[in-house]
């Protein structure tokens, strides 16, 4: 027989792929001429499955157009894969068993790393005419791969369906030794649904998604798309249902960082999940730090801190750093303040002070302790510094006085002392708990108020503005405008020294501190840092564009927030970073949806309220958002005509709109 291959096809046409973002399905199609001159029509749709988390499903029709056939199906599982981000194509996990029965196999596996467990499984059915065709398969089995085999003769016209239902079952989730046997119960619920039930299930659980997380623009169709795009890619990575989960930088799209999580998930990705879910779902992010606090303090002693100094890892799948870079590993120690951050915005957003007590004081404690121990007294400048270390503007290593750095640490130290005292006074019990563990001093506390108290921040009396690091006007400051643009992107055309001597910015660094502690600044020193560092800034990191519009659209500079916020919105779209086959920027999407929320809605928490100073892009008509703020869900609609508010429940409540009070009664517009 002839292999179904459009490369060696004669002829291919009307081919089309749809993602169907509202939905949850993904579509392609095409008509094809095989070299034997046997023309078919092929539909292919399948989905992965939000009810049943374990399990996908395909269904595969085709049509032989011009004669009658005999059609050969061979669906197969195959363990011998090899990651593309691997070092010397290692396998990153061991088969222990491959097992066929009947139109259903499994391959069992262990992680070479991690020793999770895993069984991988199928079960195919065949249908003509849609009617059930009983056809035992065929069955060959190898060391790393099982294929079953149907045949099947089909009249011209007559219509094939093969549907294949598969996925995994893990140790995570099940007994080691019952992994096979969960996965036939799963695949016995598939068969009694049905392919057609669980794709109607699909359809209503993406309904209840974008019912809560759906932003519409009218006006202008790539920014809509572009918003769209990145909801659907972050609801598909990530649900929030397992505090033993986090989200990676590409998500489940590329196996680049085989799927670890990077500190984007505190700093980018929790604002999208507490305005967009039940607020357990953002602290289901929280927890899993938590979980991984022993870890943290364990990685924090093979560096020579002691006491219970806590530093999470830059890239970890299970606790344990996975980063192998030193400048990174040991030196981009601000993502201990974006985890210590992600804390005091989730109770600042939600409300819910509970989590500080149970689990939350305790991450704080070890991050304080390791700010303390890796802070040195300067003799030279009678004040405190931290020394070699990388900031978020990963194209300057071993620096000394990272402003960012300095400022979130000193902020990290003066937030924990905050929360015991608070603590001691309103959750005794847990404070003696959490004392008594930690073997918490008073002795200990004082000592770090000395340190954040006493800590330098560099500063230039010229530009009036804090510098970058101690070093940062010794460079040659030639703005990105005045760089040959043959030179971009420096990542790929510079030596690492280069970049290393040059001004240029990565992603925003002094500016994700004024992003995180905004109120902490007045709008003129946003402007004047903004004004400064923004063209020194390259964009180089998908992460950049997000900090960067919010503060634009702050500053009331509409053009350059909308030309970031399409360029966050699109990145993966239009491929504008040459590197889309890597996987998509999942952690940066989050950052697209602040673009707009916390962007041009202006949406903040000031005094425990809920506050909007909204503003709309000239290119775009109206736009509006739903967020859920402490389990009120509230709409807010705007348009060059104006802004409205939408508030479902049964009682009013009061939001702030520039400045002024505005009270929402339920289930009706309030106009500011």
């Amino acid at each position: 027989g002839e292999a179904l291959d459009l490369n060696t096809c004669k002829t291919v046409s009307n081919f089309r792929r749809e993602l169907n973002m509202k939905e949850g399905w993904y579509l392609r199609s095409f008509e094809a001429t095989l070299p034997n001159d046997v023309e078919v029509e092929v539909r292919v749709l399948r989905f992965l499955s939000l009810v049943q988390d374990e399990l996908g499903a395909i269904r595969y029709q085709l049509r032989v157009l011009n004669k009658d056939a005999e059609v050969r199906f061979q669906p197969y599982l195959d363990s011998g894969i090899k990651n593309e981000d691997s070092n010397w194509d290692d396998q990153f996990w061991n088969t222990t068993q491959v097992v066929s029965e009947g139109k259903q196999a499994f391959i069992e596996a262990q992680t070479m790393k991690t020793n999770f467990e895993t069984c991988t499984f199928m079960e195919n059915e065949v249908y003509l005419d849609d009617n059930f065709q009983e056809i035992t398969p065929e069955e060959n089995k190898e060391s790393l791969k099982v294929t079953h085999s149907y045949t099947i003769s089909a009249k011209k016209e007559q219509q094939l369906t093969f549907i294949k239902y598969a996925g995994y079952t893990v140790s995570r989730n099940h007994k080691a030794d019952a992994l096979i046997q969960a996965a036939r119960e799963t695949l016995s619920q598939a068969r009694e649904k049905g392919y057609e039930q669980l794709l109607a299930e699909q359809v209503a659980a993406w309904g209840r998604i974008w019912e809560m997380s759906d932003i519409t623009i009218e006006g202008d169709q790539k920014a809509q798309q572009g918003i769209r795009f990145n909801i659907f890619q972050l609801n598909q990575t990530y649900l929030g249902t397992d505090s033993r989960l986090n989200i990676g930088p590409k998500g489940f799209t590329g196996e680049k960082y085989g799927g670890s999580t990077y500190w984007d998930t505190e700093a980018y990705c929790i604002p999208f999940y507490m305005c967009t879910k039940d607020h357990h779902v953002a602290r289901n992010l929280l927890q899993y730090r938590y979980n991984h606090l022993e870890k943290a303090i364990e990685n924090a002693e093979k560096l020579g801190f002691d006491n219970g100094a806590a530093l999470y890892p830059m890239v970890t799948m299970n606790g344990e750093e996975c980063h192998n870079e030193w400048e990174i590993t040991f030196e981009e120690i601000h993502r201990n303040g974006a985890i210590a951050f992600a804390i005091y915005n989730y109770y600042r957003y939600t409300g819910d002070y509970s989590y500080i007590p149970e689990m939350g004081l305790e991450v704080l404690i070890g991050i304080a302790r390791f700010w303390y121990q890796r802070a040195t007294f300067s003799k030279f400048r009678n004040k405190y510094v931290i020394l070699g270390v990388t900031g978020p503007n990963e194209y300057e290593n071993n620096v000394n006085n990272n402003w960012y750095t300095n400022y979130i640490a000193r902020w990290c130290i003066q937030y924990t002392l905050e929360q015991l005292q608070k603590v001691k006074e309103g959750y005794a019990e847990d404070f003696d708990r959490i004392v008594g563990h930690t073997k918490l001093t008073e002795s200990e506390t004082e000592g770090w108020a000395i340190v954040a108290e006493n800590l330098h921040f560099p500063y230039s009396e010229e530009y009036n503005i804090y510098l970058q690091q101690d070093s940062f006007l010794d460079k040659e400051l030639i703005t990105v405008e005045d760089l040959d643009k043959t030179q971009r992107p420096i990542n790929q055309k510079w030596s690492w020294d280069r970049i290393l001597r040059s001004p240029y910015i990565k992603q925003a660094d002094v500016l994700q501190g004024f992003y995180f502690f905004e109120d902490h600044f007045t709008t003129d020193e946003l402007e004047r840092h903004f004004d400064f560092y923004e063209p020194f800034t390259v964009h180089e990191s998908s992460l950049s564009p997000c900090v960067h519009s919010i503060q634009a659209a702050k500053l009331d500079r509409m053009g350059q927030a909308y030309r970031f916020y399409l360029r966050t919105s699109r990145l993966d779209l239009d491929d504008y970073n040459k590197e889309v086959e890597e996987g998509l920027h999942i952690t940066s999407m989050a950052g697209t949806w602040m673009s707009v929320v916390e962007g041009f809605g202006g949406m903040r928490i000031r005094d425990d309220k809920l506050c909007f100073s909204p503003r709309i892009p000239e290119e775009w008509d109206s736009y509006s958002f739903k967020i859920n703020f402490r389990d009120r869900i509230i709409k807010m609609n705007m348009s060059k005509e104006g802004v409205s508010f939408e508030l479902e429940g049964k009682e009013e409540m009061s939001i702030r709109v520039n400045g002024e009070r505005l009270v929402l009664k339920p289930n009706a517009v309030t106009r500011a």
